[in-house]
């Protein structure tokens, strides 16, 4: 359904370590560079996650109630993405664990980039 998705950054070489070790982990790499913007794809051709500088120039800022979310394939995946995010610099916006309030196999951790951009990490087994 998306075809990708973007949040914007004022440090784009920041932000480019930051997601290149994050998204490493769930086997995305970059697959499309500029100087003002970075993409990372899988090889299925799916859903893009893109970093980039205003094209307006003006600050970054992070945008309220905004939240990408990243699909792992286990509780563990989550653990491990989750706990990663938070060594490269993220800072914690609830802890992994069940989510049974949404549905008793919804698994999450949530987190903000080191620019201030919310996600979430989730594994969420087909019915």
């Amino acid at each position: 359904m998306l075809g990708y998705v973007m949040v914007g950054t004022n440090d784009i070489d920041k932000s480019a370590k930051f997601y290149d070790a994050l998204l490493a982990e769930l086997g995305v790499k970059r697959t499309m560079e500029h100087d003002n913007f970075i993409v990372w794809g899988g090889e299925d051709g799916a859903t893009s996650f893109s970093i980039s500088k205003p094209h307006d120039g003006n600050p970054a800022t992070v945008g309220n109630g905004t939240m990408m979310a990243l699909f792992a394939p286990s509780h563990e995946m989550v653990d491990k993405i989750h706990t990663l995010a938070l060594e490269l610099g993220a800072t914690c916006e609830g802890p992994v664990g069940p989510r049974p309030e949404y549905d008793e196999k919804f698994y999450a951790g949530y987190f903000r980039d080191p620019e201030g951009n919310k996600l979430n990490v989730f594994h969420f087994p087909p019915s």
